[in-house]
């Protein structure tokens, strides 16, 4: 699937970027459906790696859909290109943030994820680049719309972030200040962020000053976990850590029929 975005460069002329979404690969229930999550894989990786990973998970009433992000070039790596659900050049507060891949990646979870029945609820995930892309999607959740203004046309239940950042951490708290309805869907929303203190690529304390981010603009239903000497990678631990709050804030029953 593609996407065409216009932005405005310097002047009047418009450029348009095509994004091209590889193959998604969908996990069906075992149980009764109950819930649907998109789950974002990382910077060079593809959607059939993590839904190898989900399928084993004991959640019979989720449905995984775990698509794979465009290949493009990667400012981080030089230019060169890989599989990439935005640019980014450097992991920080400060660097400057590609909304027009954000908008098209969050775009494709909402599309892949309006299709389903109105009684399911829906989530987003993701590890590393794929959690801040479901992070970004949370606060166009909560905003009511994209960073380029279009409407956010379905409403989250849940979102999980592992080994990730906040993305358009600067503006979140004075955007949901401004609008009631964006700090009650804040207050309400369930967000599990879980981060490996020995990371090297996205560094835990990036984690950590996300959690703060959503909390000071007023996350009030966040749980943010720590993982002592992890990796940038995930074990059973933190899987079990996963599940477990799925299931609670979900309300799971772990039906089979």
């Amino acid at each position: 699937m593609s996407y065409n975005t216009s932005a405005v460069g310097s002047g009047s002329r418009n450029t348009t970027r095509t994004f091209e979404f590889g193959r998604t690969h969908v996990v069906r229930p075992k149980g009764k459906h109950q819930t649907t999550i998109v789950w974002l894989h990382g910077l060079g990786d593809k959607g059939s790696s993590w839904s190898q990973i989900l399928e084993t998970l004991p959640l019979p009433n989720i449905k995984w859909i775990c698509p794979t992000a465009p290949t493009r070039p990667v400012a981080i790596f030089g230019g060169f290109p890989c599989t990439a659900w935005f640019d980014v050049g450097d992991i920080s507060e400060d660097a400057p943030d590609d909304l027009e891949g954000l908008d098209a990646s969050a775009t494709h979870v909402a599309n892949l994820l309006s299709t389903e029945p109105a009684d399911i609820k829906l989530g987003v995930g993701g590890f590393s680049m794929g959690a801040a892309t479901a992070l970004y999607s949370a606060t166009c959740h909560i905003l009511g719309q994209y960073g380029n203004g279009n409407l956010y046309p379905v409403n989250l239940s849940a979102v999980v972030g592992l080994s990730g950042w906040l993305p358009c951490s600067r503006t979140l708290r004075s955007q949901i200040e401004r609008s009631e309805e964006a700090a009650r869907r804040a207050a309400s929303l369930p967000i599990l962020l879980c981060h490996g203190s020995g990371d090297d690529v996205v560094a835990h304390k990036h984690g950590e000053r996300s959690a703060q981010a959503l909390s000071s603009a007023g996350f009030r239903n966040l749980t943010f976990r720590s993982y002592n000497g992890l990796g940038h990678y995930t074990i059973p631990e933190e899987m079990d850590e996963v599940c477990n709050w799925l299931t609670t804030r979900l309300g799971l029953d772990g039906s089979w029929s």
